[in-house]
């Protein structure tokens, strides 16, 4: 059976998601990933720009202002509902492997 588009979320995918909750531009969403992972998640130009493409095409960002090349972004509700199920999702897992470590004695 395939997968929904975006049932679940890359960490690049989320991390934008997320920055995009205050307008920003594509070099500040980099910029804001990369500070606030420590560097952990990069998300190169050429990601970038395909994410936010397919985000734009699925309705979970749009544009709000463009100046020649630069385009700034903002997530929208749409967005905000996949980034919220995807945290849900993640607490899920989370949940099952605290679960199965007690029940199983000890950490898996």
């Amino acid at each position: 059976m395939a997968r929904e588009k975006f049932q679940t979320l890359t960490e690049q995918m989320f991390y934008i998601l997320l920055c995009l909750r205050q307008e920003r531009c594509g070099a500040d969403v980099m910029a804001w990933i990369s500070e606030t992972t420590h560097q952990r998640v990069a998300v190169g130009p050429g990601t970038l720009y395909n994410l936010l493409e397919q985000f734009l095409q699925a309705g979970y960002i749009r544009e709000t202002k463009v100046e020649g090349r630069k385009r700034r972004y903002v997530i929208t509700s749409a967005g905000q509902d996949a980034l919220e199920a995807e945290v849900r999702r993640l607490r899920t897992l989370a949940a099952d492997y605290e679960r199965l470590a007690e029940t199983e004695g000890g950490a898996l």
